[in-house]
């Protein structure tokens, strides 16, 4: 016999072989054996002591957690695996019935002001990181700041929103200081002090309670808090460790030293842009949780194998091949490979019903000839959505009326609008009405793209051979992501370089766009308004639109939001400074991860769905 990344091959098999058969319910696989007389050579796999998982791409910024105040370490393999956060989503109900709910994490409840100004979360006790520091509401009071100092004191460190009055906090490297030779398990009077100061926005009430003080209502902190920010780490560790670094310059120590954290695994080994070993963490809180607190929210899983090497395979051929022979157990497979996964019953991939991953064409309203309405809204019905649905993302998408995604409920569509629909004619009477009658005296337009990306390449070839048949002439550039990206920032930024951001690009650059927290302002505030930090690549601003964001971020009334959603929803339909392309299903849009359904029953994934990690969150697999 032969042993091959655990599994077992056997040339001739002592017990009958068997079929599989399976029925999957989003996202479980479920595997019913039945035994028959085959006699053929067959494999039988089992579980490992060794996960592999063949990932497509290195974390940007290697595993240095602090990057997560620029939301700029992704795929962000520590997420839930090493690092928890307060509340987490419900993933059973969020990817089987489209529900965003929260169930505890590191705290054990929360209440909420009446307000929506005041959010109090009690933590649990007895838990530890994996060095053994213990965890508590000191712990994240001092990274709550730290996110507060690295983005220059800025009173939008919290996911870029304006929420808290800091105007009576006094923080920096004396704090760091007083808090290193105090101690975050035990602090000193005057740490205390600091920490339990009511006129700051965020302070403790003891060791396991903190307070998140708004200066105004806002309805969605839970969201905010199990995106990246909300990922808590060791910070006594990084105070013993040369310290957080300064807003111009992290410290790049933890690139390659990750800071612990309180999850099911750590990291025992780092080798850079190649891979990164976890164990499991001997100090896990939850090793002792039953069946049935894992199967209600499995994130907390303590996971199922010793060790999981996460690996850095940039050739998508080489992960299908590791997959196939079972040198990985789990690969990103993405479109150049893809059939060979679904013309395949053995492999079993991720997908959900519910995404809030989207794709979007980007107009740029700011320069000629983008800048005329008629000529964007001809640019939208020219566009056959359905082609680009089938031949880029092999069917696994759905229609969108942006800029939120419809897992959002009722601050998705407010005004019940239908998707652009691809409507040659009509699209030949808005050119007409630009000025460009069958596209006379239209200069060429440019649609840029990053190189490398085969959906990209595919669906600007469509989006060009779309336009060209009503008279639109389309140059594609395909260019280095680090030209690519060169010139975008924030919206005074991306207005100040409009030109050179050119006529037509895809929204999040690689053809689609996966949230960083899961609230509804994410979309609105970083697509739609000019107080976006990143995201308004078509230089959009609209005062309608504008208000809509200010209330959504202000408000604790539903209602009114909704109200204000619904007229700036009809606003950019009119504006279309997007055209909106669909949610896509697979996890990378064109595709996903792939597994052996005889091999793993179940996996969760990033229920920022991929915004943060777009690897399984190992700790959750169970084997068949």
């Amino acid at each position: 016999m032969v042993i091959v990344a655990g599994a077992y091959f056997a040339g001739r098999p002592t017990v009958p072989p068997v079929t599989v058969v399976t029925t999957t319910v989003s996202p479980v696989t479920v595997v019913t054996t039945i035994v028959s007389p085959v006699t053929a050579p067959t494999i039988v796999p089992r579980a490992p002591e060794t996960l592999i998982i063949d990932e497509a791409r290195w974390p940007d910024h290697n595993l240095n957690a602090l990057y997560a105040v620029q939301f700029n370490i992704y795929p962000h393999w520590q997420e839930h695996t090493v690092y928890q956060t307060l509340v987490v989503p419900n993933v059973v109900a969020e990817f089987r019935e489209g529900k965003l709910e929260f169930v505890p994490d590191l705290s054990t409840d929360w209440t909420i002001s009446s307000d929506f100004k005041a959010y109090t979360y009690n933590l649990r006790q007895g838990v530890k990181f994996s060095n053994g520091d213990p965890f508590n509401a000191y712990q994240v009071w001092t990274q709550m700041y730290a996110w507060y100092y690295l983005n220059a004191n800025g009173t939008n460190f919290l996911s870029g929103l304006d929420l808290f009055d800091t105007s009576h906090v006094k923080f920096g490297p004396a704090s760091f200081e007083l808090l290193k030779s105090s101690g975050l398990a035990n602090p000193s009077a005057e740490a205390l002090a600091m920490m339990e100061d009511k006129t700051w926005p965020i302070y403790t009430n003891g060791p396991y309670q903190i307070v998140f003080q708004l200066k105004i209502p806002f309805l969605f902190l839970n969201g905010l808090l199990v995106g990246y920010q909300g990922l808590l780490f060791d910070c006594q560790w990084i105070l013993d460790n040369g310290g957080f670094g300064t807003p111009a310059q992290f410290n790049p120590y933890f690139d390659d030293h990750p800071i612990p954290g309180t999850g099911p695994y750590m990291v025992t080994e780092v080798v850079l842009n190649s891979h990164v070993k976890f164990e499991k963490n001997p100090n896990y809180w939850g090793a002792k949780l039953t069946p049935e607190q894992i199967a209600a929210n499995p994130i907390l899983n303590p996971g199922s194998v010793k060790t999981v090497i996460m690996r850095t395979v940039a050739d998508d051929l080489a992960r299908f091949t590791d997959l196939s022979t079972g040198a990985a157990h789990m690969a990103a497979i993405k479109r150049s490979n893809w059939n060979m996964v679904i013309n395949e019953p053995e492999y079993a991939y991720w997908s959900v019903e519910s995404s809030a991953y989207l794709i979007a064409l980007t107009l740029n309203t700011a320069i000629p000839p983008t800048n005329n309405v008629n000529l964007r809204r001809a640019i939208a019905h020219a566009i056959n959505y359905k082609d680009i649905w089938e031949k880029v993302f092999f069917g696994q998408v759905g229609p969108l009326v942006g800029p939120a995604t419809p897992n959002y409920g009722i601050y998705y569509n407010s005004a019940n609008l239908p998707p652009y629909d691809y409507n040659v004619e009509k699209a030949k009477d808005f050119l007409a009405k630009a000025g460009y009658p069958n596209g006379q005296g239209l200069p060429t337009l440019t649609l840029r793209i990053i190189s490398g990306c085969l959906s990209c390449t595919t669906g600007a070839e469509i989006i060009q051979s779309n336009l060209s048949e009503i008279g639109i002439n389309v140059i594609v550039t395909a260019l280095p992501a680090s030209v690519y990206w060169t010139p975008f920032g924030d919206y005074s930024t991306n207005l100040k370089n409009a030109k050179e951001l050119g006529h037509m690009s895809f929204l999040g650059g690689w053809f689609g766009y996966a949230p960083d927290y899961l609230a509804p302002t994410n979309y609105w505030s970083n697509f739609v308004t000019s107080r976006s930090l990143w995201g308004n690549f078509a230089a959009y601003k609209n005062p309608t639109v504008d208000h809509a964001v200010s209330v959504l971020a202000s408000s604790g009334n539903a209602d009114e939001i909704v109200a204000a959603l619904k007229a700036a929803q009809q606003q950019i339909y009119d504006d279309v400074p997007y055209a909106w392309i669909g949610t896509a299903k697979l996890w990378f849009g064109d595709g996903s991860f792939v597994w052996r359904k005889a091999l793993i029953k179940e996996v969760w994934f990033d229920p920022s769905y991929g915004g943060i990690n777009d690897a399984p969150l190992f700790n959750t697999v169970v084997f068949a």
